[in-house]
């Protein structure tokens, strides 16, 4: 059984000065003690005991020893059970322990490095070779505790900068959220759909990112990170129509080809003042703003390149904007419009689906098919005021 953790040591004197290591002689021959304590007393601090016993009375006592240097065969507790002991004392198992003995046997030097101990002295000893084996694991014990002190500073510098990085994380996310409300507060202000519609296709693209997560065209790219990304910056889609005339912009009728002409290019109105807004920024402030941008620009392509600003097709088409696509054009058509009523749910699918590899990415609409419950629960969920 290990020992009880005994209370530590008492300080010693300040006026102690002397630095030098300390080592614990532990043998029941007081010649095999002379012949080390002459052999060493005059570069470390020596403590003997003549029993395992004793070994530990002195050990409780301390200070702490640098090195034990262990006799095997003593009568009671013999080296190999003090060594055992001490082995599974938390206070006492990282003090090396050197083994002093007659003993030649293999089986009883294995036996000895399975116990835990570092090396072995052999009786009669030799005094060069007792100094450098003494010497070369008292420096193995220094580097040792260097390198732990090491890894202590670092473990602690590590901390603070997790620390510093997550308090930083958190103000880039306010940041963020703040910039976005901001941004869609006013393209709100100005545009005739209500806010409920900016919820619903934010909620639509992060549902949409989820289903194909797993899909082997998008599992490289739609990782959590990139979906609350995604998610965040959805609601920005339409900040182009800011630069949009409200003679345009709030007109109740159908526009005529010169007007939407004109409200055709808030897409790329809505990408470059998105790029102005992070341009010079610190990339990880604004990343959210390369999917806003995505987004604002390419939500109008079609995947068969007949789409607006840039005529782009297939994977041409940000992932992130043929995600808007399908998610603005389903709530488009089942909402209420000056010059419309709201489609059906399953009118609105229909018209989705007759789109699908023409308009649509075909794997985007798959996964709308597939969440068609989960799409409909948040239409209702934020459903515009009657």
């Amino acid at each position: 059984m290990p020992l009880e953790s005994a209370p530590p040591a008492a300080p010693e004197p300040a006026a102690a000065a002397d630095r030098r290591p300390r080592l614990l002689v532990v043998d029941d021959e007081p010649m095999n003690i002379k012949v080390l304590v002459d052999l060493l007393g005059g570069q470390y601090r020596l403590t003997v005991a003549k029993s395992g016993h004793q070994a530990l009375g002195r050990l409780a006592a301390g200070p702490e020893p640098d090195l034990i240097l262990l006799d095997v065969m003593m009568p009671g507790m013999d080296g190999h059970e003090l060594c055992r002991v001490l082995k599974e004392t938390p206070r006492y198992a990282h003090i090396p322990i050197i083994f002093v003995t007659a003993l030649g046997e293999t089986e009883d030097e294995t036996r000895g490095f399975e116990l835990g101990a570092v090396d072995y002295l052999a009786k009669p000893i030799s005094p060069p070779v007792a100094q450098a084996r003494v010497r070369t694991h008292l420096q193995l014990r220094e580097a040792r505790r260097v390198l732990e002190d090491y890894n202590r500073k670092l473990e602690a510098e590590v901390r603070q900068r997790t620390d510093e990085l997550m308090a930083r994380t958190r103000e880039v996310v306010q940041a963020q959220d703040v910039t976005i409300r901001a941004l869609a507060s006013l393209a709100e202000t100005r545009d005739n759909e209500t806010g409920n519609h900016i919820k619903r296709t934010q909620h639509y693209v992060r549902l949409l990112a989820e289903a194909l997560a797993d899909h082997p065209r998008f599992a490289d790219t739609l990782d959590a990170e990139t979906i609350e990304l995604l998610f965040k910056s959805a609601p920005l889609h339409d900040i182009g129509k800011v630069g949009i005339p409200d003679a345009i912009l709030l007109k109740p009728g159908k526009l005529t080809h010169e007007e939407m002409t004109i409200m055709k290019t808030h897409a790329e109105l809505g990408r470059e003042a998105l790029l102005a807004a992070a341009e010079g920024s610190d990339p990880a402030d604004v990343g959210f703003l390369r999917y806003a941008c995505e987004i604002a620009g390419g939500h109008h392509e079609k995947w068969d390149g007949s789409g607006y600003p840039a005529g782009l097709e297939g994977d041409a088409i940000p992932l992130s904007a043929r995600l808007m696509a399908v998610a603005d054009v389903y709530d488009a058509l089942i909402s209420r419009r000056v010059y419309k009523p709201p489609f059906t749910h399953e009118d609105a699918i229909s018209q989705i689906r007759g789109g699908r590899g023409s308009h649509f990415d075909p794997d985007v609409v798959d996964a709308l098919l597939a969440r068609e419950t989960e799409v409909m629960a948040i239409a209702a969920r934020y459903a515009d005021d009657a």
